[in-house]
This record gives structure tokens, C-alpha cells and sequence, in this order.
């Protein structure tokens, strides 16, 4: 009896773990569908997606004449969006996106224009309201802080930090008219606090603001702050620790910092080409042949020629007392009557005139008499107002309390002789 007894509980055992068994595989698996992925406020499941590039010679007409779209369409398109994009602007090398239906007939319904990583025109002609419009990515913005030394110049050590060349413009800019990047030293360093921006977190897309720097040169700390000094203009500019503006009337050099002064303003010099003793009423700025030549001031150009031993030149007049001349100019960027501001690029670094090599002869006229800017005390841009002061100096105090701690990192591979270009 026992032994049925025992059966009989082995086989409703059995029973059991089998129903269980069952049940496990009768439970639903429960699958995710895949998240739409959406570009541009499209959900791109919905079409076919066709990246390309604008090659040389194609126009708007040509790209969607290839992609089956009637030329009566594509001049339809053209005139009704002419007001908020002309279709005669876009450039071979540009990217461009174009969505199409998913049936059998892959018909073009949008085109997307991309002016860069985040800006884009596009142009909607699926439906009979043709609409274009401009879009941009969203960008975050990470602050940052980096140190630098100098071994060669300031191009060579930004560039080992692996940061590109608009942040050395930039920071070119900020110390234009207090630094002189030819008369930088070995050893002379930098620190910065700035910003970079970023598409889904991840792909760089170029460089926000800098936010304030330090330039260590020949042992003394040169500050930096940007700061809207003046509510009605809004405009931000660049101030010292005292609430001095950084900008000057004239700024240091019409080169950027890629130069040399090869000569200075000597009125004994003896000039080789003469073989005799020839004064010399400018400042010659040595650079490679082709690099852009910048008016020191705002102006008006005066003279834009060519003639004799000037080679090509431009003359600009800042006002009843200062007037500056460039010389020996590879081509002129300005013709007699335009407005040119501080900074504009006037023309190319060349070797027209009496010149044994390529470099600009810099000129600089004082109530019409020629003298040497680097020894004059030429007018600086006015101070902070006294009633703003407060509230800058309570701006910048952490600005300054986070460059001084930052560390030096130095990179020992950047070797190459001082400013040797």
C-alpha cells in the first residue's frame, strides 16, 4: 500500500513541474519597438534618407532635376522661396540632406541645406505649400579651462594643446594692442577660462566665448575679463584687473603674430639696396608672402596705388591727427573713399616696390609728420565708468581666483626655437 502510496505522489509531482514548465512558456515576451529617429523635425522612418555633397558646378536645379524632380517644379520652388533663400547660394562642398517618399515612386519631398554642423535651410515642397526655413541643432556649451607655455610661439603651443587656429585668433585678438606676439619669450605663459560647443554631446562644433585669461609675459601677469562695460551699446569688451580697457586706438602690429620686425624706424639706417646711409620712416614687418595686412585704426583709405619703390600700397586717415601707410603689398583689398575699421584685412603681405624680401613697411603720420609709433603714447580707450567699477570688480573676483589655480601642465614635445615661423 505504501508503494501506491508513493506512485501516486511521484506522478502528481511530475504533473505539476510539466504545468509549470507550460506556464513558463506560455508567458508574452514583451518587445520594445525602436525609437523613431528624428533630424531635423523629421521623423526619417518616414522616408528615405539621401546624404550627399554639392560638387563643382551643381546648382539647386541640377541636384533635383538628378533626383527626378521637373524643371517647372524646381522653378516653382525657386521663386516662391526667393525671399527666404536664394537657391543661387549654395556651394559645391556643402552637404546637403534630401528626403523622399518610402513608396515605389521615391518621390523628393524635402531638401536640406547645411550651412555648417548646426545651422540649415530647409525646404519643404511635399505637400502643395511649399515652405523654407532655417534650423539649427541644439548646442550645449561646456566651460573650460587650459594653461599653456611658450617654447616657439603662440600658433606652435596652441596647437600641441590640440586647440585649433580660431582660438588662437581669438586669443590673438583679446592681446592685439598690449602684447607684441613677435616679442614673445620662451618660457611666457598662458591660462584661459572658455567655452565649447557641442551637438549630442559629443560632436565639437567650435568655440564659445573666452571668458577671461591671464597672459604671464617678461614675469608680469597680463588680465583679461570680458565684461559689457556700457549698457546702451552691449557690447562686451575685454578689461584688466584695474577696469582698463584692453583695445587701443592702434593696435601693436598690422600682422597678426606670424611676423618679425626686420626693421625698425632709423633715420641713420643704411639701407643695402642704396648702399648708403637712407632714412628709414617705418617699420617693417616681415611675414610670409600672401598673409593678410590689417589697418592698426579705423579710417578712411586715402590712397590705394601703385607707385615706385612703395610697390602696391594703401594710406588710411583715422582722423586730423594720425594717418598710417602699408607697403609693398602682393594686392590691395580696399580702393580711395571706403570706411575700413580696426582689424580689416587691407591686403596681402607681397614684395612689389624696393624690397629684397616679402614684408610690409609700416608708415605712421602724426599732424603730417612721420614718426615712429613705437615711441609715441598714442591714445587708449576710456576706462570703466567709476559708476560700474563696483560691480565689475565683483564680477571678476572669481573669474580671477579661478585662473590663479589653475595648474601649469607643460608639454615637453613642443621644442622648436623661439618665433622661428
Amino acid at each position: 500500500m505504501k508503494k501506491y502510496i508513493l506512485l501516486l505522489f511521484i506522478f502528481c509531482a511530475f504533473l505539476s513541474c510539466k504545468k509549470e514548465k507550460k506556464e513558463e512558456i506560455k508567458t508574452p515576451v514583451k518587445i520594445e519597438k525602436p525609437k523613431p529617429i528624428y533630424a531635423f523635425g523629421f521623423n526619417l522612418d518616414n522616408y528615405n534618407v539621401i546624404n550627399d555633397t554639392i560638387k563643382n558646378g551643381e546648382s539647386f536645379g541640377v541636384i533635383l532635376d538628378r533626383y527626378h524632380v521637373g524643371y517647372p517644379k524646381i522653378n516653382k520652388i525657386a521663386t516662391v522661396i526667393k525671399d527666404t533663400f536664394d537657391v543661387r547660394r549654395i556651394r559645391s562642398g556643402k552637404a546637403f540632406t534630401i528626403l523622399t517618399s518610402r513608396d515605389s515612386l521615391e518621390k523628393p519631398q524635402v531638401f536640406i541645406y547645411k550651412h555648417n554642423k548646426v545651422n540649415a535651410t530647409i525646404i519643404n515642397f511635399k505637400d502643395s505649400v511649399i515652405l523654407s526655413y532655417k534650423f539649427k541643432k541644439k548646442i550645449k556649451i561646456i566651460e573650460k579651462e587650459i594653461t599653456g607655455q611658450i617654447f616657439s610661439n603662440l600658433s606652435v603651443t596652441m596647437d600641441s594643446l590640440n586647440l585649433s587656429a580660431s582660438l588662437t585668433n581669438t586669443v590673438a585678438d583679446i592681446y592685439a594692442w598690449t602684447l607684441d606676439f613677435y616679442r614673445l619669450q620662451k618660457g611666457d605663459k598662458f591660462k584661459l577660462i572658455y567655452e565649447e560647443k557641442f551637438i549630442n554631446d559629443t560632436v565639437f562644433v567650435g568655440y564659445g566665448e573666452v571668458k577671461a585669461a591671464v597672459f604671464n609675459h617678461k614675469g608680469e601677469d597680463l588680465y583679461a575679463y570680458k565684461f559689457v562695460g556700457d549698457s546702451i551699446k552691449n557690447i562686451p569688451e575685454f578689461y584688466n584687473e584695474k577696469g582698463d580697457m584692453l583695445r587701443r586706438a592702434f593696435l601693436k602690429s598690422p600682422i597678426k603674430f606670424q611676423y618679425r620686425i626686420s626693421s625698425r624706424y632709423n633715420l641713420r639706417r643704411k639701407i643695402a639696396l642704396y648702399g648708403r646711409v637712407r632714412p628709414h620712416r617705418g617699420t617693417d614687418f616681415a611675414a610670409k608672402y600672401g598673409t593678410p595686412i590689417m589697418t592698426t585704426a579705423s579710417g578712411t583709405v586715402v590712397e590705394a596705388a601703385r607707385k615706385g619703390g612703395n610697390g602696391n600700397y594703401v594710406k588710411v586717415m583715422h582722423n586730423g591727427t594720425y594717418t598710417t601707410q602699408y607697403l609693398h603689398m602682393k594686392r590691395r583689398n580696399v580702393r580711395v573713399g571706403d570706411y575700413v575699421k580696426q582689424g580689416d584685412i587691407i591686403g596681402w603681405v607681397g614684395m612689389t616696390g624696393n624690397t629684397s624680401g616679402p614684408h610690409v613697411c609700416y608708415r605712421f603720420w602724426k599732424y603730417g609728420k612721420q614718426v615712429d609709433p613705437f615711441r609715441e603714447k598714442l591714445p587708449s580707450a576710456e576706462p570703466l565708468d567709476s559708476l560700474v567699477k563696483p560691480a565689475y570688480f565683483k564680477f571678476i573676483k572669481p573669474l580671477k581666483v579661478r585662473l590663479d589655480s589653475i595648474k601649469l601642465a607643460i608639454k615637453d614635445t613642443v621644442s622648436a626655437p623661439l618665433n622661428k615661423k
